[in-house]
């Protein structure tokens, strides 16, 4: 497994319309949050509906970030994106320095302890405000996601995570 595949990767969704024409609010899951809209090629999905969307112009302040896309020009249009994902190639996002990860890169590794053991695959990834939370495929697993202490390697090559954690 590469650390840079295809894959879409979700950097936050429209949650509402800005004015009359045919801005949209964004709830964005990037940080800071205004780095959303330096991707210039959104691929927006709704319903069924899987498009390309250019960003015409954006604007944010006070932690809100408003998008102009190109093609949509008034409030009816825009009303009709809310709730759509957005998403990047994963390829289109920014080197990570050494040691820090995409939590998208983590989902789907697998994650075995320092004696070997199997303890499940990465399910997806939880901000606690302390710190991250790896959630394995089994209901009942949750992992501190602590290097060094806890996260002991990363290994994307081979798509692997060394957890100094217990079979439970």
């Amino acid at each position: 497994m590469s650390a840079k595949t295809d894959k879409l990767v979700t950097l936050g969704r429209i949650s509402g319309v800005h004015g009359v024409k045919g801005w949209v609010k964004v709830h964005s899951y990037t940080e800071p949050r205004a780095n959303i809209a330096g991707f210039g090629v959104w691929t927006v999905s709704r319903r069924d509906v899987t498009t390309m969307l250019e960003v015409e112009d954006s604007r944010s302040g006070g932690g809100n970030v408003v998008v102009k896309l190109k093609g949509v020009d008034d409030r009816d249009e825009a009303r009709a994106w809310i709730g759509a994902e957005i998403a990047v190639e994963r390829a289109a996002l920014p080197e990570c320095a050494p040691g820090e990860y995409y939590w998208a890169d983590l989902e789907g590794l697998e994650v075995r302890n320092v004696d070997g053991v199997a303890l499940g695959k990465v399910d997806h990834l939880l901000a606690t405000g302390g710190n991250d939370v790896l959630v394995l495929d089994r209901a009942d697993r949750l992992i501190p996601f602590l290097p060094g202490s806890v996260i002991r390697s990363v290994d994307l090559q081979a798509g692997v995570i060394v957890a100094d954690w217990q079979d439970e």
